[in-house]
């Protein structure tokens, strides 16, 4: 995608503590931006613009740019900026307000992070996303709201209607649950499970897409092959020996659409086999059980501690076929140790059969890479993946590979699901994949997720004290748990993190109770994504949350 006029003045950087500002990090390699927020304009000035009527005498000191991306933000979901419109050049619209032009290109460049503005060369910068409809963002914060001040602004929550949007988090038996709250409007997402929306290679595909329409043949827009397109199977092989050390075969590929479909198939086949009964693991994701069990199967908890997947307590469930997220375990962030490893596949090579889930092991920040199971042992493992965490959910491409004994029958099972993935999207994933632009790709997210990553920690350790860490070396998100580890029995007391999300989200902040990833009760805690959003926004929610948990603490005192 053609970069943001002037975004590259404003790139983002480590955290300079000494340089934070309203609640957020400032990165230290921007020295316009420092300068800008300053200004050049003496205090008590009324500098406007014939530009949507701003008036940079409104402005709170030291926060320029911030007000005028939320008014720029206020102007596109109220229609005053619809899809389509031009921004003013940043130098006109610096000469204008009488700021240096690193305001409004920083203030362009958040507003491009969260993909609703875009360069578009010689058209300039111009808006290419709204909200689904109007909506209003109360201002910024200059600090963090104080515990007395929260508790008296959640405490009406407490008593909410059982339709209303914060009510949602009471909803976790629901089967749409995790839908409902993804369609959520919100000021600032830390959910778990989306990558960075907004860096996906849109120049590159736009590339690849007309390649593949220039050599397309007639018969490529026909029916496919439900097993899925050969070129992307064969890119797929490549793609999962360079990156997860698995060999394979183009034909043993199944294309699928997404890690959900996988588990519906596999589902199905275990099924018609008599399996009834598959264990989990607990913690594990919402999604991916509620996806078992609306097939007609018996969920089987395993627990999971710092060593993964507890192998000795899935021999003693009986289940015979398990589902399991060895790379980076979804929540915990845990690694499936050593010794695990080779009595799970002792467990599957009498009989088990083990079905992994890589949803996201490319993401990786602090550790080397993690052997896939599959490439240990490819007859007593059944393996899946997909592009969602990598490009984006809205492809709906993944792949599938299972042992031989039953590669026919979840041949059959696609075919009868939907006839195949489209082919034209097949192709472009193929060609992005064999020319390289895939790997270019993740190498580029990755230094923008470990950022935000480092962003985020630091966030916690200092608007969280005592909370505990887990899943940080790699991965789109983590898990912060309240468990009084420090010696402070009564730090958190009886805290609810259902409350806690609730009451978070009616601060403005969209994150994930750990407890809706339980099926036995555990430690409080939440699941925070960091990836999509704003990289600005993340200490900003994470003080939000703090704010809420200390309001929830003087809530229970009162």
């Amino acid at each position: 995608m053609p970069s943001v006029e002037g975004s590259k003045t404003a790139a983002p950087g480590p955290a300079d503590p000494a340089s934070v500002r309203e609640g957020r990090a400032l990165p230290a390699e921007a020295p316009l931006q420092a300068m800008a927020e300053d200004g050049p304009s003496s205090p008590g000035s009324a500098i406007g613009s014939d530009f949507l009527h701003l008036d940079i005498g409104e402005a709170p000191p030291g926060g320029r740019t911030a007000w005028l991306a939320d008014r720029l933000r206020a102007a596109i979901a109220d229609g005053r900026l619809p899809v389509g419109a031009r921004l003013p050049a940043s130098r006109v619209l610096a000469a204008e307000l009488r700021v240096t032009r690193g305001v409004v290109t920083e203030a362009y460049r958040r507003l491009a992070e969260s993909g609703q503005i875009a360069g578009r060369g010689r058209l300039g910068t111009v808006v290419v996303a709204a909200p689904a409809g109007p909506r209003d963002r109360a201002p910024r914060e200059t600090a963090p709201p104080s515990a007395t001040a929260t508790a008296a602004a959640i405490a009406p929550a407490t008593q909410r209607e059982p339709g209303s949007a914060s009510a949602i988090f009471e909803t976790a038996g629901r089967e749409d649950v995790v839908d409902s709250l993804r369609t959520l409007p919100c000021r600032i997402d830390l959910s778990p499970g989306v990558p960075d929306l907004a860096a996906f290679p849109r120049a590159a595909w736009l590339r690849a897409e007309r390649a593949v329409l220039a050599e397309a043949t007639p018969a490529d827009f026909g029916y496919g092959d439900p097993q899925g397109a050969p070129a992307l199977r064969r890119a797929v092989v490549g793609w999962l020996a360079r990156n997860r050390g698995i060999r394979a075969d183009p034909d043993e590929v199944i294309v699928v659409a997404g890690v959900a479909q996988a588990l519906s198939l596999l589902g199905r086949l275990l099924r018609e086999e008599g399996v009834d009964r598959i264990a989990v693991e607990d913690p594990g994701s919402l999604g991916g059980r509620e996806q078992l069990a609306y097939g007609g199967h018996t969920i089987v908890p395993v627990p999971v501690d710092e060593g993964g997947l507890d192998v000795d307590a899935l021999r003693a469930g009986g289940a015979r076929a398990v589902v399991l997220t060895p790379a980076h375990q979804f929540p915990t962030g845990a690694v499936l140790d050593g010794r695990r490893r080779g009595s799970l596949l002792t467990w599957a090579a009498e009989g088990g059969l083990v079905i992994e889930d890589d949803y996201d092991a490319e993401h990786r920040y602090d550790r080397p890479p993690v052997p896939a199971l599959r490439s240990l042992m490819p007859e007593g493992v059944c393996y899946t993946g997909s592009v969602s965490k990598l490009l984006a959910p809205a492809l709906r491409i993944g792949w599938l590979l299972v042992p031989p004994d039953r590669h026919d029958a979840a041949v059959s099972a696609k075919r009868y699901a939907d006839l195949g993935n489209g082919t034209l999207t097949q192709l472009v994933l193929a060609r992005l994949m064999d020319s390289g632009e895939l790997e270019r790709h993740l190498r580029h997210v990755r230094l923008r997720h470990r950022k935000r990553r480092d962003m985020m920690l630091r966030a916690i350790e200092t608007r969280l004290p005592g909370a505990r860490v887990h899943g940080a070396a790699a991965g789109l998100h983590l898990t912060v748990t309240f468990d009084d580890r420090d010696g402070r029995d009564d730090q958190y007391g009886d805290l609810s993190d259902v409350r806690l999300a609730t009451d978070a989200l009616a601060l403005g902040v969209k994150t994930h109770p750990l407890s809706w990833h339980r099926i036995t009760p555990g430690p409080p805690g939440l699941v925070l994504g960091y990836a999509a959003g704003p990289a600005h926004e993340i200490d900003e929610g994470i003080a939000l949350i703090g704010a809420a948990l200390r309001g929830r603490r003087s809530a229970t005192l009162l």
